[in-house]
């Protein structure tokens, strides 16, 4: 599990972009806006395609309504997940 730090309405969406370390959170910028959990789609689309995993297995467990959001990808250990981070990087 991992925190995200959300920017809506973004022209250059993107992920990771930067890290908060106040917040301990990655920051993302998606296009959509966040109504009716457009964004929150937007998020789990953008995070399961840079880090090249199935859309299924990423939950946004709270911060629905929040710009701080914890994520939780499933079927894979932490270990996996800075890897993936790492290799997102250098993409």
């Amino acid at each position: 599990m991992f925190s995200i730090e959300v920017t809506t309405n973004s022209k250059n969406p993107g992920f990771p972009i930067g890290f908060n370390i106040w917040r301990n959170a990655f920051g993302i910028a998606v296009k959509a806006s966040p109504i009716e959990g457009k964004a929150n789609k937007d998020i789990i689309a953008l995070i399961a395609e840079t880090l090249k995993i199935q859309k299924n297995t990423v939950t946004i467990i709270s911060g629905h309504t929040s710009t701080i959001k914890k994520v939780k990808i499933s079927g894979i250990s932490r270990e996996d997940i800075l890897t993936l981070f790492q290799k997102a990087e250098r993409d």
